[in-house]
């Protein structure tokens, strides 16, 4: 009898144990939870650690950016040969273009900088020049793709696709007459919203 007594105190004492160390585990992933999430709505929050945006079309723009400037690779150094990319369906085709730009000396200039837009495949659309970032995406459409507001030399620009193509030099596009809506999507916003810039 008192062996059974006994028996039933250990596990009611190791039951009680194992209770707590839950209970502690619960509060310690709650309190880690609660304050990961006040950091990320901070925007304090260590992210350094996260996983690329998309890995697939990082290297898809590697490898057409080593391809389109391969004439340019020697006079490129270590500090050139990054990039920013944004993503966003020009066509509604539920397949995502890349637009690609660059905010460094070489490819940036008094009137702008360069930069592409590049098919979800990979594939050139076009290299365009001299435009300062962001570029708006407008909700009107040319040939089924949106227009797009670029801005060179301080004065915005409206590109319209024209035979598959945007055209290469905004500066010399129709001005666009009135303020950028905000219905506009804004995309390779790089200063302000601290775009990952990724080497190539």
């Amino acid at each position: 009898m008192k062996t059974k007594f006994l028996l039933a105190i250990f596990i009611v004492t190791l039951y009680s144990c194992q209770n707590k160390d839950k209970t502690e585990d619960k509060s310690i992933i709650k309190t880690i939870a609660e304050d990961t999430l006040s950091k990320t709505v901070a925007g304090t929050a260590d992210v350094s650690d996260a996983p690329a945006k998309d890995t697939k079309a990082v290297e898809l723009i590697r490898n057409q950016l080593n391809v389109l400037l391969k004439k340019d690779s020697n006079a490129l150094t270590k500090e050139d040969r990054f990039f920013y990319y944004e993503a966003f369906d020009l066509n509604n085709d539920k397949k995502d273009e890349y637009f690609v730009g660059f905010s460094n000396p070489y490819f940036c200039g008094s009137g702008g900088c360069s930069g592409y837009i590049l098919n979800n495949d990979g594939t050139l659309i076009n290299a365009f020049t001299v435009t300062e970032f962001p570029i708006f995406v407008t909700t009107s459409t040319t040939e089924k793709f949106y227009n797009l507001l670029m801005k060179s030399g301080g004065v915005f620009h409206l590109i319209k696709m024209k035979n598959g193509k945007y055209p290469s030099n905004p500066s010399v596009q129709e001005k666009w007459k009135g303020e950028v809506t905000k219905e506009a999507a804004s995309v390779l916003y790089i200063d302000k919203e601290n775009l990952k810039k990724y080497s190539f």
